[in-house]
């Protein structure tokens, strides 16, 4: 049996160089002077079968092919939000394994009940660029805001409660507030929840600015496109979507010659008020990552196939200036 650190077939190695080399040149490099954070729903981040290409008989589809190109891409960040991690660890342990010991990795427990669909939240970061610096919390709503009355007032817990975790680099601190918006059946279901986080992470966002902090949410928010009352919930209270995230494909399904075919479901969003950003770092580039091209191209696979062994979100990714 096939283990992750093994020497892939020669097919699966020439389309890893092709992924890295294109990698190279569509993400910036890490360099001294700046901070490479991204988001990823990992769809059902799971377990592994360990061959190099799982047949269609094989549970889970995910396999070593899969999950190389995955850590091909987690490596090239500092830090990467991850959503749908599941209860089953095989597949980050061996992400853990072949990235080494300078890398690491904070999550929550699973989600109890049948619509936390026993996911986690997770940050895997590189130690050598960035450290925890204190703070890891999941957050949960006063019962007070429970209490409240209206027509999009939340009347119950997060689903799958947002987590944050403060990071150090050098001089600089964040706090990155990742979570997972329920999908539900209706649309309008989400704006609770969106609101919710809004205006409770607005006020965060404020208190954090005093002490040089810098608050960035990011994760799967399940919006379905700018200018709806989804996105208007999510943007009600100064969350700002930089430019170089809009009009992005954001899953693997999205075509990228189609704007009005995007979604906004995985975003990256800070807090601005009148006189500016409510943080001190500056934002050089960002983007998205497309991966189709790099990826089982000795196959027929199709996009929903390869989406099972490695995702059906694209990364999203933002470079700051430290």
């Amino acid at each position: 049996m096939p283990v992750i650190t093994d020497n892939p077939p020669a097919p699966i190695q020439d389309d890893l160089n092709t992924l890295a080399t294109s990698l190279d040149t569509e993400i910036p490099a890490k360099q001294a002077d700046n901070l490479l954070i991204a988001t990823w729903n990992i769809r059902s981040f799971s377990s592994l079968t360990r061959k190099w290409t799982a047949s269609s008989d094989d549970s889970p589809k995910r396999d070593l092919r899969g999950l190389r190109a995955i850590i091909e891409i987690l490596s090239r960040f500092d830090v990467i939000a991850v959503q749908e991690l599941k209860g089953n660890l095989r597949a980050l342990r061996d992400t853990m394994r072949f990235l080494g010991d300078d890398w690491d990795f904070l999550m929550t427990d699973v989600t109890a009940g049948q619509a936390g669909n026993n996911e986690r939240l997770a940050f895997i970061f590189d130690r050598t660029r960035i450290r925890p610096s204190g703070l890891a919390a999941e957050l949960v709503v006063p019962p007070d805001r429970l209490e409240r009355v209206g027509a999009d007032a939340l009347r119950e817990q997060f689903v799958r409660t947002p987590y944050a975790v403060s990071f150090r680099r050098s001089d600089t601190t964040f706090i990155l507030v990742t979570l997972h918006i329920l999908f539900g059946d209706v649309a309008a279901d989400r704006i609770p929840e969106l609101a919710e986080i809004a205006d409770i992470f607005r006020d965060w966002a404020r208190r954090s600015n005093r002490f040089h902090h810098n608050l960035i949410c990011l994760g799967d928010f399940n919006i379905d496109r700018e200018g709806s009352p989804l996105f208007d919930a999510f943007t009600s209270t100064g969350l700002r979507i930089p430019d170089q995230l809009r009009n992005l494909p954001r899953t693997v399904f999205d075509d990228p010659g189609d704007p009005s075919d995007d979604n906004y479901y995985d975003q990256i969003a800070w807090f601005t008020t009148g006189s500016g950003a409510l943080i001190d770092i500056e934002l050089r580039s960002g983007g998205n990552f497309d991966f189709l091209p790099f990826v089982y191209t000795d196959t027929d696979f199709s996009r929903n196939s390869i989406s099972h062994r490695v995702s059906d979100h694209l990364p999203l990714w933002c470079e700051f200036v430290l």
